[in-house]
This record gives structure tokens, sequence and C-alpha cells, in this order.
């Protein structure tokens, strides 16, 4: 079975790219083994304590949590960009593996396709 990374790089708001690679990630993970890694502002995906409705958007972040029901085993994190941010794991709401650029170079090579906005 193919091994697919899908990479979040922008944040949740302001634009489509975090929706649609979110809508990818649900589809992917009905045809093959994928996984997340969060790079950048793709952090805040994820972050607790979003209020979109003060922006008049969809808040979607929940929607990472059910990942695992799809298959999708585990979301990774450059522990680097959490870290310029002020971020912790604890900040997020889900359970992310925090990787030094070392490991997310390994992630990189590990994966056959690699997908991301």
């Amino acid at each position: 079975m193919k091994r697919i990374l899908f990479i979040q790089r922008h944040g949740p708001h302001g634009s489509l790219f975090g929706q649609e690679t979110l809508d990818a990630i649900l589809m992917g993970s009905a045809f093959a083994s994928c996984s997340v890694l969060l790079l950048e502002d793709g952090i805040y995906q994820v972050l607790k304590g979003q209020d979109a409705g003060q922006l008049e958007s969809r808040d979607y972040s929940v929607t990472y949590g059910a990942l695992r029901d799809y298959g999708v085993e585990t979301i990774y994190v450059s522990a680097r960009h959490l870290a310029a941010r002020g971020l912790a794991t604890e900040d997020l709401l889900v359970e992310t593996v925090p990787l030094d650029d070392a490991g997310v170079t390994g992630l990189l090579h590990e994966h056959d396709v690699i997908l991301g906005a």
C-alpha cells in the first residue's frame, strides 16, 4: 500500500488551503496509509481555543480529532516551528509527535507520495 504524507503549512483561516487539505486527507485515507505533518502556520490548524465564529468562518479543527477513525495513525509537528510560535504539544487539540529537522527529513523519505499546499 502506498504511504502518503500530507503537509499542512497554512493557517486555518483566511484561505481554503487548510480545509481543502483536510478534505484530501480524509479522501486519501480511504485508499492509502496516510500521515500528516504540520509545518509553519499549519500548526494553527490544531490549536486549542480557536473561535472561528468571530471570523464568520467554519471551525473544522475538531475534524483532526477524528482522523484516527479514518486510519490516519500519526500527526507529526515540526518541533522547531512549534517553538518558534511559542507553543507546546499541550496547546494542540490532538496528540502530535514532535520532530526535529532531521526527523522531518526522515519522514519525507519514508513516504511514497507527499502532498501539501
